[in-house]
């Protein structure tokens, strides 16, 4: 699998590629594990020492905004974000607490009424994961 350019990835989305955007949009790209903003600053406030919780939040915002990320709003207390911005579902184990991507059967596509425009979708689901059963 060829690197990721993060920088390319920003500026291709219109975004000035700073040194903590890069490092807030890598993170989310290798941890595919849908942390949320508290993970997230813990992990690079120590190699980035200007780094804060309002730049993660606003980094976040900004990527949702530009559809380079997505958030997850799978548990009531969190709000969560992926950089997979594919359509697929997010399923939550009850028991270990891990956020896994399924991909959606696309054989069967989501139809609306006539004039009904889908910009984003997102499906949730709970239960055990193999793991837990």
């Amino acid at each position: 699998m060829e690197p990721v350019n993060y920088s390319k990835v920003l500026e291709a989305a219109g975004i000035r590629p700073s040194v903590q955007r890069v490092a807030v949009y890598s993170y989310l790209y290798e941890h595919p594990t849908h942390p949320d903003i508290e993970t997230i600053y813990n992990a690079l406030s120590p190699l980035y020492a200007t780094l804060s919780k309002t730049t993660v939040y606003n980094t976040l915002k900004l990527f949702e905004e530009k559809n380079i990320v997505q958030s997850v709003k799978i548990e009531d207390d969190k709000l969560r974000f992926d950089a997979d911005t594919s359509q697929h579902i997010h399923f939550k184990c009850l028991k270990c607490g891990k956020i896994i991507d399924i991909e959606e059967n696309k054989k069967t596509p989501l139809e609306l009424p006539s004039g009904f425009t889908i910009n984003k979708a997102q499906t949730y689901v709970w239960g055990v994961c193999p793991s837990c059963s």
